[in-house]
């Protein structure tokens, strides 16, 4: 999080739960999408977010969340009993201090109560999702990876992107998949598992206590296997992590727009997808938006 905090939009910017579900119904419907994922920002920060998870879990979709967790243990039965399956929860150090340096929040307790609860609840799988930062967390490689084998969560990973609000990422920064599962192989043989077109490249641990996950967007493109789409909580419809431009559904939402004109144009986003992020190359262009702007 940014020194001076986020900016707050006004609630008539943001999309109802009628719009989203009116999109989220389209996509399923018309455009064959199976899952869905609410991220943030911070989504348990909307009110009635159990109504939401509801409406959408109706669809029939594999409806999951990210969340940082701070509310998680409040949360986590709510949520599932509306029909969420599964959780990730964003946590990049099991230290109190240097998480609260990260968050500028002393609430590491709070998370993992909150990681309690998910499994008590029965969400599964349960998924911690760590950014990797060289010189920052690297360090907790093999602690992340035995609190997951000791709590039977997964642990995704994540390579350093040039999306955070800082702006203080750099190439050197970045912890790359071949370096991480060296550190952690080290202590705990792993083995590959078939991919899937999920973002993460999985691993399982040899003597059978579990896998991680590793997202590898900066040193291993997976942009030609990418399907995933974003919808952030302003309306604006983008086909990429790292697109440079937007499709304002909200505009056109709230037109009297018929359900033909709102599914054309998503038609056409996605028609309009890169090749690829291109990070790292001299034509890379960072999106004006953070992660926590756009939903990860």
């Amino acid at each position: 999080m940014p020194a001076d905090g986020l900016e707050w939009l006004p609630r008539s910017e943001l999309l109802t739960f009628e719009e989203i579900e009116r999109v989220a119904r389209l996509l399923v419907e018309r455009h064959g999408i199976e899952s869905i994922r609410l991220t943030g920002g911070e989504p348990t920060v909307r009110a009635n977010l159990p109504d939401l998870v509801r409406r959408l879990a109706a669809l029939g979709v594999d409806l999951s969340l990210t969340t940082n967790g701070a509310t998680l243990r409040l949360l986590a039965e709510p949520l599932a009993q509306a029909g969420l399956r599964r959780i990730n929860v964003s946590l990049d150090s099991l230290q109190p201090e240097r998480f609260a340096e990260l968050t500028l929040r002393d609430e590491l307790p709070r998370v993992l109560d909150g990681i309690e609860a998910a499994i008590d609840a029965g969400l599964n799988p349960v998924k911690v999702n760590a950014v990797v930062m060289r010189g920052v967390n690297d360090d907790e490689l093999v602690d992340f990876a035995r609190f997951g084998r000791n709590c039977g969560v997964v642990i995704r990973f994540i390579e350093f992107m040039p999306l955070d609000a800082d702006e203080a990422w750099s190439g050197g920064a970045v912890v790359g998949q071949d370096e991480i599962l060296e550190r952690i192989g080290e202590v705990f043989p792993l083995e590959p598992v078939t991919r899937t077109s999920a973002p993460a490249s999985r691993f399982r641990y040899v003597d059978g206590a579990g896998e991680i996950g590793v997202v590898a967007s900066v040193t291993r493109s997976f942009c030609d296997s990418c399907d995933r789409i974003r919808l952030t909580a302003d309306g604006q419809f983008r086909n990429c992590l790292f697109a440079v431009g937007e499709y304002d559904l909200r505009s056109l939402l709230r037109s009297g727009a018929d359900d033909e004109e709102v599914s054309t144009l998503m038609e056409q986003a996605v028609g309009a997808k890169w090749a690829g992020h291109g990070i790292g190359t001299v034509d890379f262009i960072r999106p004006a938006r953070s992660m926590s702007q756009i939903g990860g």
